[in-house]
């Protein structure tokens, strides 16, 4: 008797265990752009010969990147409304942004707040990285890189969406990081698509953001089992 007691509380643990393994809901979608994207401009990269040497055939600015279908890539998607209360401690791994080809790489990026971000030159070329925030955000900074393989390490105390990166010294390279105080946040793919995963039950306001296109939001219920479905379609804005 005192062994089948053991096997039943046993199997309780275990399935208590899954149950709670699987208790998160999820959040997805695509994020597609109505109608023809604006042409892209070449860069010109005369101003220094290393940066123009590493883009032998050229290279275009990355306003708006779709695929075939419409597709809209580099949106930062996130949680915006339905988290208070609750508390998330940020990820210990880092987030890497990287210079190299003398463009930002990722051109969007998502890291929460306390989250350590590390900026890294892996060009022969000298960058400088300007952090621009808004009024009673985040903490500007500028920073010099002038050594291949530099890296600086920042970290953003107040959530902000966007924290806009730019190098004064090469005028056409950019980078858009969105803070958040949760990790509940993806940046669309190059089709679009995006998926927010263990998500507490709840109702949510879901909020798609793109440097060029603004912001979109939408309200979604998430609960175990039953992933949210969460769409979003923007029109481009003229330059």
């Amino acid at each position: 008797m005192m062994n089948n007691t053991r096997i039943l509380a046993s199997l309780a643990s275990i399935s208590l265990f899954v149950a709670s393994a699987w208790a998160d809901g999820s959040v997805a979608g695509k994020v597609t752009l109505s109608g023809k994207a604006p042409a892209e401009s070449p860069i010109k990269f005369d101003a220094d010969p290393k940066c123009k040497a590493a883009h032998p055939t050229g290279a275009n600015t990355r306003r708006y990147v779709t695929d075939a279908n419409g597709g809209l890539a580099d949106v930062f998607v996130y949680v915006k409304d339905g988290l208070a209360g609750k508390k998330f401690p940020p990820a210990t791994q880092p987030v890497t942004l990287t210079q190299q080809g003398c463009l930002y790489s990722p051109y969007v990026l998502g890291i929460q707040v306390g989250q350590p971000l590390i900026i890294e030159n892996e060009d022969d070329t000298l960058h400088n990285v300007h952090a621009l925030t808004s009024p009673g955000k985040n903490q500007e900074f500028n920073v010099g890189q002038p050594i291949k393989g530099m890296k600086t390490e920042k970290m953003f105390t107040k959530p902000e969406v966007f924290v806009k990166f730019k190098c004064d010294i090469h005028p056409w390279m950019f980078a858009y990081v969105g803070v958040v105080e949760h990790p509940f946040f993806a940046v669309t793919g190059a089709d679009g698509s995006y998926t927010i995963p263990n998500l507490p039950d709840g109702d949510y306001t879901l909020a798609a953001v793109h440097p060029k296109a603004g912001e979109q939001t939408i309200k979604v219920k998430v609960s175990a089992g039953a992933p949210a479905k969460a769409d979003f379609t923007f029109t481009p804005k003229t330059q």
